[in-house]
């Protein structure tokens, strides 16, 4: 899993399941995700590949805010599983005080 966009101090770069995991476990503390509205999935020359434009709605635990964030992420696969994620996502949006969540792995 990559992250193109992420900002000095945060990783750019997460190796197999465990890490993508450990990335992913504080996910639920900070956002409380409820929908996934626009999903479209464009194929690519290489049918190994897509790039997924997607939608993701739902609050911010802490504070109770809305959110609502537009991902992008080219996924390749091989032999039925991911080979790569790049996830082009802004990081920065959930900069808020006393949030670890945002790419601290």
């Amino acid at each position: 899993m990559e992250f193109p966009f992420a900002p000095p101090g945060r990783p750019r770069r997460l190796e197999g399941k465990g890490a993508v995991a450990a990335y992913m476990r504080p996910y639920p503390d900070h956002i409380d995700l409820h929908d996934f509205p626009d999903l479209r999935i464009h194929r690519t020359t290489d049918p190994e590949t897509i790039v997924a434009e997607m939608r993701g709605v739902g609050r911010l635990v802490k504070t109770g805010s809305p959110y609502d964030m537009t991902y992008i992420a080219v996924v390749t696969v091989r032999d039925g599983l991911f080979a790569s994620y790049r996830d082009y996502w802004n990081p920065l949006a959930l900069d808020e005080p006393g949030t670890d969540f945002a790419g601290s792995g």
